[in-house]
This record gives C-alpha cells, structure tokens and sequence, in this order.
C-alpha cells in the first residue's frame, strides 16, 4: 500500500517547485510559462511564511516528495470569490504530481482524498470543496471524478488560458462514501 502524507511547504521545497513547475505536466496545466528560481520563491514566500491565506504543502509518496496541494478559504479571495460564485463555506483545491514517476499510476484520488481526509474538512468553518481544473485537463477531471467530486460549472476565469470546469465535492457526500483508496 502507498504511503501519501502532506507536509507544509518550505524554503528547502522551492528548488523542487521551480524544477517541477517549468517541466512535464506540471508546466502545462499549473506553470504556463517557464519561471526562474527568484520567480518561485517571490510567489511562494507568502504561502510559506502564512502572510496570505493559503496553506501549501508537499505531497510525499511514501516519505518522497511527489507533487504539491494547497488550499484556501474561497471568501478569502474576494476578487476570484466574486466570478466564481459559489458557498461561503467553499475551500479552494489545487494540486500537481510534479515528479513524473508518480504520474499515470491513479494517485491522484487517493491523494485528494487523503487530503480532504487529513487537511481541508478538519476546518469546521468548509462544508464543500470546490476544485477547477482547465476545462482541457481530463486527465485531472477524471481523478477528481473518481475522488467523488461532480459537475458544478464551467466558468472563464480572468487571466485563465482556457475555462475552468467547477467541480464540488461537500463534506456530507465525503463522510459518506468515506476514504477510499
């Protein structure tokens, strides 16, 4: 059985981040375009040093690093809270495997789910998890399908290359079908 654990993002991950955010998949759905080192720490200090309202961390597959996840309360964001329109109670997911001997291997359910598990529904304040990934993404539709979460929308996001497909997952259907991997 695969081991999936999360720890929060450090100073020491940034050089990983910036290796897997300018490569593979990870470059074309999270990165979009190639970053220096100087980029990477300048956008993931904030989250490192809890100065925005984002928790980052690294998914480690079986102790190794594998990929990052972050989450955010949605009311936090006010300007993305205002175009996508969905319940106070929502927390923003957004994840990559960015080490591609992790890729293709149906991680990535298990991985949300554990998370949800383990991070996101521990906060009383989220009755739902919202993820949004490029509607062009169907490989990451597909794993949030099997982690449980449905179709809510299909919305442009400001600055997004192509539509966001919103999908939800509330934390009532979670405990019900409950952690499967």
């Amino acid at each position: 059985m695969t081991d999936i654990t999360f720890r929060p993002l450090s100073y020491a991950d940034l050089p990983l981040m910036h290796h897997w955010l300018n490569e593979g998949e990870a470059f074309t759905w999270y990165g979009r375009k190639p970053t220096t080192l100087e980029e990477i720490t300048a956008e993931y200090t904030p989250t490192i040093e809890h100065t925005e309202p984002v928790s980052g961390f690294v998914i480690l597959i079986d102790t190794q690093p594998a990929g990052y996840i972050q989450w955010y309360l949605t009311h936090d964001h006010p300007d993305y809270a205002r175009q996508v329109s969905v319940p106070l109670d929502s927390a923003g997911v957004d994840l990559f495997i960015g080490d591609d001997q992790y890729l293709h291997r149906g991680l990535g359910p298990a991985i949300m789910r554990e998370f949800l598990r383990d991070v996101v529904f521990t906060d009383p304040r989220v009755g739902r998890c919202i993820v949004d990934p490029d509607e062009r993404n169907t490989i990451a539709i597909r794993a949030y399908e099997k982690a449980g979460f449905h179709h809510l929308k299909t919305i442009q996001i400001i600055d997004e290359p192509a539509p966001s497909y919103f999908m939800e997952l509330t934390r009532e259907s979670f405990q019900v079908s409950g952690v499967r991997r």
